[in-house]
């Protein structure tokens, strides 16, 4: 999956997730943080985000202390996916 589309709808994707109302997807900037500054997601975010994974790219987050850097900010996330796919390939 190219990047940018993957980046694209992980904007969407985490906006529905975490019932974000008021943010745009360009809102979200593609390196901005994604807790405490940017969108200030907290812990119970967090878990949304590992559920996110889950559902949609069948991907399980295997140790939790790889979460601060798989969940910095958007594209983060989505080089973990790609990172993750083409393991499984």
């Amino acid at each position: 999956m190219e990047m940018e589309k993957l980046i694209a709808d992980l904007k969407v994707q985490i906006i529905e997730q975490l019932n974000l109302q008021e943010v745009k997807p360009e809102d979200i900037g593609d390196d901005a943080p994604l807790f405490k500054e940017g969108l200030g997601l907290d812990s119970i975010d967090a878990l949304e985000l590992i559920v996110l994974l889950q559902q949609h790219y069948g991907i399980r987050v295997a140790n939790p202390d790889d979460g601060p850097r798989i969940f910095q900010s958007v594209r983060t996330i989505a080089q973990f996916i790609t990172e993750q796919k083409a393991a499984q390939a």
